[in-house]
């Protein structure tokens, strides 16, 4: 009678096999600081920001690109007025 050790070993199995599409990206230094101490981040910046979208043009969560919750804002609204401005595509089949 073959004993079966729960899913730990499926799971085990599975966390081997999963590919890099869930670790985080280097977001690196997409926030600056003024003079004055402000944080901001330049929607100007187009090759960082593509960085931190999907292929398809959808922005990367906060854990995956590994921001805080304060850069993440300030990303999505960099990324946002890129697209507004003609920057950056709404949607692309590749970026």
């Amino acid at each position: 009678m073959s004993y079966d050790r729960g899913g730990r070993d499926r799971d085990r199995d599975r966390d081997r096999d999963r590919d890099d599409r869930d670790a985080p990206i280097s977001a690196g230094k997409i926030a600056k600081k003024t003079a004055k101490g402000v944080t901001y981040v330049d929607y100007k910046n187009v090759d960082e920001l593509r960085r931190l979208m999907s292929p398809n043009g959808k922005i990367y969560g906060r854990k995956r690109a590994g921001l805080s919750a304060s850069d993440q804002r300030k990303l999505s609204q960099a990324i946002k007025r890129a697209r507004h401005m003609g920057l950056l595509p709404y949607t692309s089949a590749t970026l």
